[in-house]
């Protein structure tokens, strides 16, 4: 990574991430006149504006935006390249972006990504957090962590299935103390329900697996309807209802005392866990470390404790 056009690039991500010139100068060990001089020539040659100036702190332009993803997407790569073909003893380090579930991610990935980052002291986790589709290749990830998903995946994706999470029904001591505990799925759908909701004001029906009879969906009206699992959690702590949540989710709050699973057999199957990555990106020892410390610390087993520090 030597030529002109290449340290610019480099200039440019480093100015992005500062959102300053000075702040990017000293981390480059350059001048501020030699950054923005980089810059300036990079828009030239673009012919296009790439920061928004005038204000206290550097904002990409929507073109700037896209460069920037696609800049970090090729020096990544550069990067892999070189250590792929070094003879050396290659360790894992540089820049890993990683992109998790928002509530899973919280509640289990973080702890074993921190201990990960621990471990690799020469790695720099970029981590964001959304359940949003993404799209590996092209938004520059190195692994991703999904719940649910296709069955089927691109050419250019790797990816890896961990298992499948338990959903299992909960309730509060408090409401257990007012309301008899369900001992079939009958008077379980008498009782108030705590339900996963969506944007468009539609709730997930309960999935209700009894013995050998096929997995049934139960459409029924909620208590309360929430767009976000750890308010869910809330809400049935508080009392207000029996949820359907993933033991992932509501390890801790059983082990604490403050939820009772209940109606055991009637426990079901959930939405699959994988691994995801850009198979150009899987020799990277970074990316190889990554993967094989989650598939160690996430994968889903029968009578598996969900902990992220096992």
């Amino acid at each position: 990574m030597t030529t002109e056009r290449t340290k610019g690039l480099e200039t440019f991500v480093a100015v992005a991430e500062a959102g300053s010139f000075t702040d990017a100068a000293e981390r480059l060990h350059l001048t501020n006149s030699a950054v923005g001089k980089a810059i300036g020539r990079l828009e030239a040659r673009l012919k296009s504006p790439l920061f928004e100036r005038g204000t206290r702190r550097l904002e990409l332009t929507d073109a700037g935006d896209m460069f920037y993803r696609v800049c970090v997407r090729v020096l990544d790569e550069l990067e892999a390249a070189e250590r792929v073909l070094s003879t050396e003893k290659i360790v894992p380090s540089g820049r890993l972006r990683v992109d998790l579930p928002a509530t899973f991610g919280r509640i289990q990935a973080i702890g074993a990504l921190l201990a990960f980052a621990e471990k690799h002291g020469q790695v720099m986790p970029h981590v964001s957090f959304t359940d949003r589709f993404v799209d590996v290749v092209e938004d520059g990830l190195d692994v991703v962590v999904r719940i649910g998903g296709d069955a089927t995946w691109p050419a250019a994706v790797g990816h890896k299935y961990l298992g499948h999470e338990e959903l299992i029904f909960c309730a509060s001591p408090g409401y257990l103390s007012a309301h008899r505990e369900p001992a079939s799925v009958e008077e379980l759908m008498e009782h108030d329900a705590v339900l996963y909701g969506r944007a468009d004001g539609s709730a997930s029906p309960w999935l209700i697996k009894e013995g050998q009879k096929p997995l049934a969906r139960q459409h029924i009206v909620g208590r309360i309807v929430l767009g976000q699992a750890e308010a869910q959690v809330a809400a049935v702590e508080a009392g207000l209802g029996i949820a359907q949540l993933a033991t992932w989710l509501v390890e801790q709050p059983i082990r604490d005392g403050r939820l009772i699973r209940i109606a055991p057999r009637l426990a079901t199957q959930g939405l699959p866990l994988h691994l995801v990555w850009p198979r150009s990106r899987q020799h990277a020892p970074k990316v190889q470390a990554l993967l094989a410390h989650f598939e160690a610390s996430l994968s889903i087993r029968p009578g598996r404790r969900h902990r992220p520090d096992d």
